[in-house]
């Protein structure tokens, strides 16, 4: 059995999701935090605490780098620092995780590397109808979940050959923890 958790994390809604392989149940969420500056930071990795529970390999979206948006964004110095917060917290506790760029996200979830976040969240509706959950953050975290069970052999929806090969451009964590 494994648990696999996704991170799609932003400053104003952090979306997650877990995925247990063995029961294949799946649950999602998101983390909207009333806060700014260092409060808000200890509030997301608190709230992040218990999902992360557990967990036998987490999929966190990678930055953004070639699409400008961090550079033309207020906040995109606190975003970056939530991302090391979170990774380190990680690192430190020996929790394995993968770092997906969002081009590698979008071809898995469509085919298509520059899939817009609607097609995202779209493909993620129609592939994962038994799974509740509503957003762009929420449907990003739940495609890196299942990523992450299909990388492990476990995936939790079958997924074209075009797409699943997204999952070589990963580097993957050498011995994710499984139970």
């Amino acid at each position: 059995m494994s648990v696999v958790v996704g991170l799609d994390l932003s400053l104003t809604s952090s979306g997650w999701a877990r995925v247990n392989t063995e029961t294949t149940r799946t649950r999602t969420g998101r983390i909207v935090p009333e806060l700014t500056g260092h409060e808000r930071l200890r509030s997301i990795l608190h709230q992040l605490t218990e999902v992360l529970a557990d967990a036998d390999l987490v999929v966190v979206e990678g930055p953004s780098f070639g699409s400008g948006q961090a550079i033309r964004q207020n906040g995109h110095h606190e975003r970056a620092g939530l991302w090391w917060l979170v990774t380190h917290q990680l690192w430190g506790v020996g929790v394995p995780f993968a770092v997906i760029p969002p081009a590698t996200l979008k071809r898995y979830a469509t085919g298509k590397g520059n899939a817009t976040k609607d097609a995202v969240l779209a493909a993620a509706i129609r592939r994962y109808p038994q799974v509740g959950f509503d957003g762009n953050d929420q449907a990003d975290a739940l495609i890196l979940a299942a990523m992450g069970a299909d990388h492990l052999g476990q995936p939790i929806a079958t997924m074209p050959g075009v797409q699943r090969a997204a999952l070589n451009a990963v580097e993957w964590p050498l011995q994710p923890a499984v139970t």
